[in-house]
């Protein structure tokens, strides 16, 4: 029997429950005093002291103006997006902030990517070949143009969609490359602008996670037919919910705009009835979003380089304890947007699975948590698509063929087994929180045999 998806299984799945609340709710503000926890001394989890980190930063931070641009948003009662207001100033400045001809702000990470494959007429029977690894927003956007997902396996050591295998995964029904920028760390851009020449295909960047990351010198976003972001509470700029899409191409932005505007062009007055004929709805960002957007946009250039420069130490940090894998860098990255902070744990070198690492790293009041669970893809877009509805489009038969497939990701599960993520806020703590995590770390794998004896002896 197929295994149906309801939201408590979905995230369980994909590593959400595990969040302790951190993604779902918005950081909450920590300042824990470090203490004088050596690397020679027992794990907490052994009953040692713990490691813990000074200065961490709680997420979202406010900017000092968001107050007066919300009042001024307010009495002035434009609302919603009806004339050029904090919407429109906020696009301005996010497009020339990557280099982009276009900015259309929307009202959701989801729907950035929704309305940029809508104005590329992604349809039934298309393709679109994506990475598993990733938010299950990358999926529904695809799913919801009745089109294909087709994952294809991922490069373990970058944890980005493997371009070979992408390539591979093409058919004459690919439609589009869809790369994902997860964690903010770039896919190899390079390698899928070549596929898409190659094959004729657009390349749309999901860069909900990657604000600010650059390849080789440009913004990401930027690079690709279009790049889509999510301004969601968590993310690098935030508003509570938002999203943006970029693109140099103007014919496409003006389609883009019509998509995410009900089929209507940009300065039309209210009264104004007339219609561009796409697959249009209403994913307009409001003024209240982009007033947010705008006071929170001063920082972000700064916030980036203080991740970057503690990004880059703590990977040179981890990297050398046994064991444990920082997520590689392309050659063409100039640098990261560090969403998140991903390594991976080798159980046989570093002497503990990544649950267990986990563990003995929470009790030491570092807050990592293994991420992404490994979804099966094929089995959750077959339950899309078990509708009356949908039959009539793919056929039970259909859809078991194309499970066999494109259903073989080893390098995927073995990504999800090994996994451990930092949410970006701990980058914004002071440099000596990287040393504090490293040294908690190399405790946590020189007393290795003595936590697994533990937890093989059970609770006490």
């Amino acid at each position: 029997m197929t295994k149906q998806f309801s939201r408590r299984n979905f995230l369980a799945a994909s590593g959400a429950v595990g969040f302790g609340g951190a993604f779902l709710n918005g950081y909450t503000p920590t300042v824990l005093v470090a203490s004088d926890a050596s690397v020679d001394d027992k794990p907490a989890i052994l009953g040692g002291k713990a490691f813990s980190l000074g200065n961490v930063p709680g997420w979202p931070i406010l900017q000092g103006d968001e107050e007066k641009l919300l009042l001024e948003v307010l009495n002035k009662k434009i609302w919603c997006r009806t004339q050029d207001f904090k919407v429109a100033d906020f696009e301005k400045t996010y497009a020339a902030m990557n280099g982009a001809k276009h900015c259309i702000a929307t009202n959701s990470g989801t729907s950035s990517l929704i309305n940029s494959l809508a104005a590329l007429e992604i349809g039934p029977g298309d393709e679109v070949i994506t990475s598993p690894y990733t938010f299950v927003a990358t999926i529904n956007c695809i799913l919801s143009h009745f089109a294909l997902p087709v994952v294809a396996d991922v490069d373990l050591e970058s944890f980005q969609l493997d371009p070979a295998k992408a390539d591979a995964a093409c058919t004459e029904n690919t439609a589009l490359l869809l790369p994902v920028h997860i964690g903010g760390l770039p896919a190899d851009m390079d390698a899928f602008l070549e596929i898409g020449e190659r094959r004729k295909l657009p390349v749309v960047e999901d860069a909900c996670q990657a604000h600010l990351g650059q390849w080789r010198g440009k913004n990401l976003g930027a690079v690709g037919t279009a790049g889509c972001f999510s301004f969601q509470g968590t993310k690098n700029l935030a508003c509570g919910d938002g999203g943006a899409i970029l693109t140099n191409d103007d014919v496409l932005a003006e389609k883009i705009y019509a998509c995410h505007n009900n089929g209507r062009g940009r300065g039309l007055i209210s009264s104004d009835f007339s219609y561009n004929s796409v697959r249009g709805r209403n994913n307009r960002m409001v003024e209240f979003a982009g007033a947010v957007l705008c006071a929170q946009a001063v920082a972000i250039e700064k916030y980036a380089e203080t991740r970057q420069e503690n990004g880059m130490y703590l990977n040179k940090l981890l990297s050398e304890i046994p064991g444990v894998i920082p997520a590689k860098q392309y050659s063409g990255v100039t640098r990261s947007a560090w969403h998140l902070y991903m390594f991976r744990i080798d159980k046989e070198q570093f002497g503990l699975d990544n649950g267990m690492f986990i563990k003995a790293l929470n009790a030491e009041n570092i807050p990592g948590w293994h991420g992404y669970g490994a979804v099966d893809w094929t089995d959750y877009t077959k339950n899309v698509y078990s509708t009356r509805a949908a039959g009539r489009l793919y056929s039970k038969k259909f859809l078991d063929d194309w499970t066999e497939r494109v259903g073989n990701l080893p390098m995927y599960k073995r990504l999800c087994r090994e996994a451990v993520w930092f949410g970006q806020h701990l980058l914004l703590g002071p440099k000596q929180n990287m040393d504090i995590i490293a040294d908690a770390v190399r405790c946590i794998q020189k007393n290795a045999a003595q936590i697994t004896q533990r937890a093989d002896a059970g609770p006490r």
